[in-house]
């Protein structure tokens, strides 16, 4: 069974003085892309890193391609893997992270790191190791791909993310986070069970006109991104779509969805991971999608990553911190 016990790093930073307002979607200038990049498999690659974009399609890396924020400050494993943002109701921003090095093995790691800050700039960070939080988790393999979405019906943040016990399959999880976004509260619960029972990674969920659209890979069965929807994140009642959303024959992972800014269309973008690149397609009602007619660009090589709109003074700060020049050959 699950036992809670204190095990939590947390950094402290002070007081930032910001607007609790929520922008509106007129107040959005462009675009930012949190991954980690290249192969992604050693420490130095698995690491936070930032892009921007002013179209949603055209992203240049910050702080040439660099990490703007060392996985040695913020992790047990020494490295950080599938970065996932979100602006909050109260205009603060939580990112979640996997805590591992691929190097140490696919089920090495058993924790995420919950990152928070007002700013993009400051971040407090936390720990939760799930084997060492709980008891009864001996047979607990991997922890993998958390994110984070606000839940109104409970008036909080909801973390879900998957995790694999044994031979069993890869199960997506959910709990709340507490109040200041340094923990999980209660005992994790299952999220999404497909009816196939097999498993599941990568959960992405976006919201659409009082629906919840669920994004996620199957894994080791027939492997691609598939959907599901609900009206209410925690009842337990989804509905599958049968077909796969990816435009390629190719291996995918890592779905992150994402709205254009003063358009009625989406952009589902996926990591293809055996190719180093990255495909967008392109939807209006999250059901249908297209590769998108638009050209491509990015001076970088990501992994697993989300993207947000962001406000032009929200912009103007990223780029004052850690510039515009990226450096792709890192």
């Amino acid at each position: 069974m699950f036992r809670h016990a204190v095990f939590i790093t947390v950094a402290v930073l002070g007081a930032v003085s910001l607007s609790a307002e929520v922008p509106r979607e007129k107040d959005f200038e462009g675009y930012l892309f949190t991954y980690f990049t290249s192969t992604g498999n050693t420490g130095t690659e698995e690491a936070i890193r930032f892009a921007v974009s002013d179209d949603g399609y055209n992203f240049h890396a910050l702080n040439g391609n660099y990490p703007v924020i060392s996985s040695a400050d913020i992790s047990q494993t020494g490295g950080v893997r599938d970065p996932h943002i979100l602006r909050g109701p109260d205009n603060c921003f939580y990112m979640t992270v996997t805590d591992m090095v691929a190097a140490n093995g696919w089920d090495s790691n058993r924790g995420m790191v919950l990152l928070k800050s007002c700013d993009l700039i400051n971040w407090t960070h936390s720990v939760v190791n799930i084997q060492q939080k709980y008891t009864g988790q001996e047979n607990l393999k991997r922890v993998w791909a958390p994110q984070t979405i606000y839940d109104p019906e409970a008036g909080k943040l909801l973390i879900y993310w998957s995790m694999k016990y044994g031979d069993g399959p890869d199960t997506i999880y959910y709990a709340y986070a507490n109040d200041d976004f340094t923990d999980i509260v209660g005992v994790p619960k299952p999220f999404f069970i497909p009816e196939d029972k097999q498993s599941c990674i990568d959960g992405d969920i976006v919201y659409k006109d009082g629906v919840y659209h669920l994004f996620y890979k199957t894994e080791e069965h027939g492997n691609g991104i598939k959907s599901a929807t609900t009206r209410s994140l925690t009842s337990g009642v989804w509905d599958e779509q049968p077909d796969y959303k990816q435009q390629t024959d190719k291996a995918v992972e890592g779905a992150g969805t994402f709205k254009l800014i003063g358009q009625d269309k989406y952009i589902l973008m996926y990591d293809v991971y055996m190719d180093g690149k990255y495909d967008f397609t392109e939807s209006t009602d999250l059901v249908h999608f297209k590769n998108t007619d638009k050209n491509v660009t990015m001076d970088f090589h990501p992994r697993h990553g989300t993207v947000i709109p962001i406000t032009g003074a929200e912009m103007k700060r990223l780029r004052e911190k850690w510039g515009n020049v990226s450096h792709s050959q890192q």
